[in-house]
């Protein structure tokens, strides 16, 4: 029998926020909320002149698209030049920090793969960590 396939559709106000340290991280669709089960996608806002400490994804690799704001986003051995319309690939294991140049909030759209759980990666619990 042939699994029925449902759409997902979440708007702003119905993604769980999350306030992490030098960004409010909107949560969308993922494991928790879906039949999604190989990503996670979130929106993450920096305040104008924000710097966050950076983290690393000991499991997961991310892509984040940007939508509005400059900045930058920064490892150990390179950085990347953030506007709207460009996308940047982080590898599993890559210590990155995001840098909001302002005068408008940087928001960027996240993707995860394989998902984490809210935050998860912050508290040091990987994988779908809540």
């Amino acid at each position: 029998m042939k699994e029925t396939v449902v759409l997902k559709a979440v708007r702003r106000s119905e993604a769980k926020v999350f306030p992490l340290p030098g960004r409010d991280q909107f949560f969308y669709i993922g494991p928790e909320n879906s039949p999604a089960r190989h990503l996670t996608v979130s929106v993450s806002v920096f305040p104008p002149g924000s710097k966050s400490d950076g983290h690393v994804h000991e499991h997961e690799e991310e892509i984040v698209y940007v939508i509005s704001g400059r900045g930058r986003l920064v490892t150990p051995e390179a950085s990347a030049d953030l506007e709207p319309g460009v996308a940047v690939w982080i590898p599993i294991g890559t210590h990155h920090a995001t840098e909001s140049d302002g005068p408008e909030p940087l928001e960027v759209v996240c993707v995860y793969s394989p998902p984490i759980g809210p935050g998860g990666y912050e508290r040091g619990q990987g994988e779908q960590g809540a």
